[in-house]
């Protein structure tokens, strides 16, 4: 009715105009209204995900508090596995359960693989970080592979005059004996001793080692600042940013943001300068660190093809992000491990008893025993998963329109994956919230493989950490050369704490270990 009316009055009160003109008029008219119809039903019978209903402005982030992690996976069991909140005027979905992860990073890896526009990331990375704001796509997938390559080469390169069978090995075997050296240097006291300072400066000093071919006393004024310049980005990170959420505050002053720019400029600095050096020295017969590597790669595609080489500024932001891949996630888990083992002195005594019967007592632990020792292994990736001290991947983003598990997920849509609601899914884990390593071993007391690769630390996929194998086998390294070594203890009276407070990775609250010599 409404069109005949429209087309009447047309007629009857617009200006004449001849009737063949008025037929094609009438159709283009036809023609816009049915497609116009049309699409407003196609989006009434898209499936988008269930949710929460958002408050006005703020929308869920209240129902969110300040654990998030936790707040999300009780929502899992209302509205399943794919979900979606409100932040702010952020739309995120969020994603649950092993299999739907896997199908979304894996299965439909290129669909996921984006990373949202947030007004930090753009703020602090310049668009030229892999990790944080590189779009997916053919110059990305060349800048991934060239970090892997340069990276492959430290597990390849044999270390010269030494029993280590690559570089990487060489420098994560002597930092971990430097690290018991510095335990042994303090007595034993009824106090105890705050293990964060030697394993920071240690955990610092094998990135240095790859990175920049170099390695700081501990007492460095420069190593030291580029430290706490780290820990300062990661923390201020942490804490969030109004501005990705409620857009209005982007034109307002943040104290937080500008301080955050202001360590990663003095990061960038002191990165400059090593790579400025790398540049003038650099040869290629004589690849000293991953700087080397880059430079040489890099190199060898400019040869190739003039569209494949990396800038300089590119390099730098591959170095950050190496850096930051094998600095926090590996500090934390020796931190949170270190907890583990003197909150559970029989799973100690296990590990103490594999490492006699593996390695004994004449020689230190090397990647070649990794293999041989499951249930250290197992303890790690126990560890990983009771903790989940990096509950979410950094977020993802859709590239383009896309289904998953029967849901519409529109391109550029801001994707959370909750890697510790996987963690802790009771339909993957018997009784999740206890500690139990003896989980991973299957009845011959060997690795279940099928179990280990269920535990998400790293993410998944096409974004998975670069530093995985890395951290791994330097977790392995660092913990059975102080265990071949120490026997580590509560100090007497202190109560442990195995909560933590919310942040991209979560640490362990303050604690001391009380450390003796094995006899």
């Amino acid at each position: 009715w409404s069109v005949k009316m429209a087309v009447k009055l047309f007629i009857l009160e617009g200006p004449f105009i001849p009737f063949c003109d008025v037929t094609v008029v009438l159709c283009a008219f036809i023609v816009i209204l049915i497609a116009l119809r049309s699409r407003k039903s196609v989006r009434k019978d898209l499936n988008h995900p269930p949710g929460p209903t958002p408050w006005p402005v703020i929308g869920n982030m209240l129902q969110l508090g300040n654990q998030p992690h936790i707040s999300l996976t009780k929502m899992r069991r209302i509205y399943g596995d794919v979900f979606q909140v409100k932040m702010g005027s952020l739309l995120v979905v969020v994603l649950n359960g092993y299999d739907t992860i896997k199908q979304a990073l894996v299965r439909q890896g290129e669909s996921f693989a984006g990373r949202p526009e947030l007004f930090t990331f753009s703020a602090v990375a310049n668009g030229t970080s892999m990790t944080f704001s590189e779009k997916y796509g053919e110059s990305w997938i060349l800048h991934k592979k060239i970090c892997k390559n340069a990276l492959r080469t430290f597990t390849q390169t044999e270390a010269k005059n030494s029993t280590c069978s690559c570089l990487l090995e060489e420098h994560i075997c002597f930092e971990a004996s430097e690290m018991v050296g510095m335990l042994m240097e303090h007595p034993c006291k009824e106090s105890g001793l705050d293990p964060t300072i030697p394993i920071v400066s240690s955990v610092a000093n094998v990135v240095c080692a790859l990175c920049f071919g170099k390695r700081y006393d501990y007492s460095d004024k420069e190593f030291l600042t580029i430290v706490q310049v780290n820990n300062e980005v990661l923390r201020v990170f942490a804490a969030g940013n109004l501005a990705d959420f409620f857009p209005v505050f982007r034109y307002l002053p943040s104290p937080g943001l500008r301080k955050l720019v202001q360590y990663i400029e003095r990061m960038n600095s002191f990165l400059a300068r090593n790579i400025e050096e790398h540049l003038t020295t650099f040869d290629k017969n004589c690849i000293r660190d991953i700087t080397d590597a880059l430079i040489a790669l890099c190199e060898d595609r400019h040869e190739e093809s003039k569209n494949c080489m990396l800038s300089n500024k590119q390099i730098v932001n591959s170095v950050i992000d190496i850096f930051g891949a094998g600095f926090d996630t590996i500090i934390a888990g020796l931190q949170w491990s270190l907890l583990y083992l003197i909150q559970f002195p029989d799973v100690q005594a296990h590990i103490h008893q594999e490492i006699d019967d593996k390695i004994g007592s004449s020689r230190l632990p090397r990647f070649e025993d990794r293999p041989k020792m499951p249930y250290t292994e197992a303890f790690i990736s126990e560890v990983f998963r009771h903790t989940s001290y990096v509950p979410f991947t950094i977020p993802h983003c859709t590239t383009e329109d896309t289904i998953l598990n029967g849901y519409f997920i529109p391109r550029d849509t801001c994707v959370f994956v909750n890697q510790y609601q996987v963690n802790h899914d009771d339909a993957l884990w018997k009784d999740p919230d206890k500690f139990q390593p003896e989980r991973f071993l299957d009845e011959s007391g060997q690795s279940n493989k099928d179990l280990t690769e269920k535990v998400l630390i790293f993410g998944m996929g096409k974004r998975r950490c670069l530093g995985d194998g890395f951290a791994r086998l330097e977790m392995f390294i660092f913990l059975t050369t102080l265990l071949h070594r120490f026997q580590i203890k509560n100090v007497h009276g202190q109560e442990l704490d195995l909560n933590a407070d919310y942040g991209l990775t979560m640490k362990p609250k303050p604690y001391k270990i009380s450390v003796s010599q094995r006899l």
